[in-house]
């Protein structure tokens, strides 16, 4: 076989494919050399390279890796609202995959934040699908137009760490259609990434897996992924069923290729879907032998720390900004509190912890750019309790200073992968600390590290200022320093509603769940959906974030550009003397319908770079699809008839101007049949012909008349037809039978 040919599946023995189908150990594919198949590796993203340093001997070591450039995770690259960004953090990742010979990165994580307390909140993007795939896409586009492959994950339903590889997600079809699936989905139709990791869990009581509905009729047949699916690591239990539910790839091997053998042999396994796994496995490996192939690749180290200082820099959300604290002037005498500014929490626990190729704290930033600053540790980072000499010395630094810069925020001890948090608070005696300093020194601004949101209600009076940093990678003190001295407005948005209380998510009540299971009781309302939707008091709203500039967002209008599309615009203007960006919103808001649906849901984004006094106009096209529920009546994508407001703004809360839309609607009926409701044939086109006719009818005589009133209409309303003798006796029986032999006409 010559180098360029490749071998197909059609060259292999029944043992040679069964042997595809599971790696070769925890960080490598199992190859055929013989066969001209290697064994490519690959390990761990999300947010960079995470190759252990014993991945050549396929032991799993998740805290000796080789030096990676470390971008801030989904926590806070999510907050910048910038696929274009994003796309660049995917580039750089290849190039570091393909100096190091990995053929695929495991990332990125879409699944929802469903809770703010899930332990993984810091590698996931949103509590909302639309902003998760549109931004998360960028990872996949960029990663691999470099050659290398994604791995989407975890597919599907994966929002918590408890009980995580068995809970069973019991959720509705109308959920995961609208919540848990949209990330998946537009990533899969938009840039096919190479492989998607199925999650551990169970949906609705079967492994996700085994799941050959949500493997093959959803991800292949409706969505056409092209790709291969692996299990996430230990999730594959029973490999002839996963096999057939249309798994590629068990990781990592658990040494039973004889079972798929067996099972082709004796028919359990039918041989074209053994051949279209193993096959898809060759696909992959041929996808990425040019950049495998390519020798003594070496990343330009310096120009991927730059790409993270950016990511960090965008990251970065502006809560609070009194008195315009921030940006600190040239000249204040500045404090700066807390063990964080020091020692950075730059990532979160568990598979992708990486070791960066470099490390700049925020106090080292300081001293690189000559900024004389007084700093007292103030607390040790763990959940011990708090040491007097470290407070009172932090106290004494407060005092006289122009402005205090305390960094706070939550220990890696307090969240990471394996566990979910079980509060929304930051440690006491950090925010014992914060009172004590605002004692002293009423010029505070709070600099919070953490994976996902903190309650800051209890304590924001004792700041002036709040800026949530989430975590941001090996380049967030230079990052952090260009934005609290001024050289960079901020300009991150909330991708997580700030609630005051856990007890105000709708899925507390169903959280963490019980005896193996756990009900997505909240439906839809998730997150924004619930909060908006019902007017709940909330902290801070889904895409909020200020900025140094201030801006205007006006004229905003909508047209009807089909049947179920429509496309808006408006006009954002900097109102400023303060280059900065502003990220316009687009929020679809439907009028009556027949199903419980949010107030409002995303349905489009646009970060705009302004200099100061500028405008510009931004415009949006919006598909069926942000117009449409999920129908369970249908089993499909529903657009209804009717008015659809249009709103523009800076947060789901801040809406500057709305358009109203009429749509024709998508025009879809259901058969109707005597378990339908007399309202049901009253809205149905050809169901009202025959109640016309049934109308005339009794008005000649031939027929009973249906009575009109308002009680017997409360009843009739909502009667599936077969019941109608329960009102009428006889007459309801002549009826019923009337109107099912006309529509049967009608629909012959």
């Amino acid at each position: 076989m010559s180098e360029n040919t490749y071998p197909s599946v059609n060259d292999l023995t029944l043992e040679e494919k069964a042997s595809l189908t599971s790696g070769g150990d925890a960080w490598h594919l199992q190859g055929v050399e013989a066969k001209g198949i290697p064994g490519y590796m690959i390990t761990d993203g999300p947010h960079g390279l995470r190759k252990s340093n014993s991945a050549t001997t396929g032991e799993v070591d998740l805290n000796n890796s080789v030096p990676a450039t470390c971008f801030p995770p989904a926590a806070g690259l999510s907050s910048s609202w910038n696929p274009e960004l994003i796309h660049q953090v995917g580039e750089a990742m290849a190039e570091e995959c393909i100096q190091e010979k990995v053929a695929v990165i495991l990332g990125p994580g879409v699944n929802i934040k469903r809770n703010p307390l899930g332990g993984r909140c810091f590698e996931y993007w949103s509590e909302d699908p639309y902003l998760a795939g549109h931004e998360a896409v960028g990872i996949v586009a960029g990663v691999q137009s470099k050659g290398v492959g994604t791995s989407l994950k975890h597919f599907a339903a994966n929002s918590q760490e408890t009980d995580r590889l068995r809970i069973s997600a019991n959720i509705s079809q109308r959920a995961l259609r609208e919540i848990y699936f949209p990330a998946f989905e537009h990533i899969v139709k938009e840039a096919q990434p190479w492989t998607i990791m199925c999650a551990y869990n169970c949906i609705n009581g079967v492994h996700a897996a085994q799941d050959r509905w949500l493997l093959t009729d959803v991800l292949r047949d409706e969505w056409g992924f092209q790709g291969i699916v692996m299990s996430d690591w230990g999730a594959d239990h029973d490999r002839v069923a996963s096999l057939n539910a249309g798994l590629n790839l068990e990781m990592p091997p658990s040494y039973t290729d004889d079972q798929i053998v067996y099972a082709a042999r004796d028919g359990r396994i039918q041989p074209a879907q053994l051949d279209r796994m193993a096959q898809g496995m060759i696909d992959l490996v041929n996808k990425t032998r040019a950049a495998m192939s390519v020798e003594n690749y070496r990343f330009d180290i310096e120009a991927h720390d730059e790409v993270a200082h950016q990511a960090a820099v965008e990251s970065m959300v502006l809560l609070k900004n009194d008195d315009a604290i921030l940006p600190v002037a040239g000249d204040a005498k500045v404090t700066v509190i807390g063990e964080f500014a020091r020692t950075p929490r730059y990532q979160g626990g568990g598979s992708s912890h990486i070791t960066p190729t470099k490390m700049t704290s925020f106090l080292d930033a300081l001293t690189e750019r000559g900024v004389d600053a007084r700093f007292a540790p103030g607390f040790t980072l763990d959940l011990e309790p708090a040491d007097p000499a470290l407070e009172a010395e932090a106290v004494e630094a407060a005092k006289g200073a122009d402005v205090v810069l305390m960094f706070l925020g939550l220990p890696e001890a307090a969240e990471s992968e394996g566990f979910d948090r079980e509060t929304l608070d930051m440690p006491a005696k950090q925010i014992a600390l914060l009172e004590a300093v605002a004692a002293e020194n009423k010029n505070v601004v709070v600099v919070l590290s953490n994976g996902s949101v903190v309650t800051v209600a209890p304590w924001a009076k004792n700041a002036k200022g709040i800026l949530e940093s989430w975590l941001l990678g090996q380049s967030g003190g230079p990052a952090l320093a260009d934005v609290l001295f001024g050289k960079v407005s901020p300009s991150g948005k909330l991708a997580q509603t700030i609630p005051f209380d856990i007890n105000d998510d709708p899925s507390t009540i169903n959280w963490p769940g019980e005896e193996g299971h756990v009900d997505y009781g909240e439906g839809v309302f998730v997150g924004y959906r619930y909060y908006d939707t019902y007017n709940k008091a909330i902290d801070y709203p889904f895409g909020f974030g200020l900025s140094y500039a201030t801006f205007e967002v006006s004229d905003v209008k909508a047209v009807k550009t089909g049947a179920c599309t429509a496309t808006v615009s408006a006009v954002v203007k900097n109102t400023s003397n303060v280059d900065a960006a502003e990220t316009v919103q687009v929020y679809v808001a439907p009028g009556k319908a027949d199903v419980a649906r949010p107030k409002h849901e995303l349905k489009g984004f646009k970060k705009v770079f302004l200099k100061a006094g500028e405008s510009a106009e931004v415009s949006f096209d919006l598909d069926d699809r942000a117009f449409a529920y999920w129908s369970e009546k249908f089993n499909d994508w529903h657009v209804e008839s009717g008015e659809y407001a249009i709103e523009v703004g800076t947060s789901s809360r801040d809406i500057a101007g709305s358009a109203v839309v009429e749509l024709d609607g998508d025009g879809k009926t259901q058969q109707l049949t005597e378990w339908s409701n007399f309202m049901e044939w009253r809205k149905d086109p050809l169901g009202s012909q025959v109640l016309e006719k049934l109308r005339a009818e009794g008005e000649a005589g031939r027929m009973p008349i249906v009575p009109d009133n308002d009680m017997t209409r409360l009843f009739l309303d909502s009667m599936p037809i077969n019941s109608m003798s329960v009102l009428m006796g006889a007459d309801g029986k002549q009826i019923f039978e009337y109107m099912l032999a006309e529509y049967a006409e009608l629909t012959k």
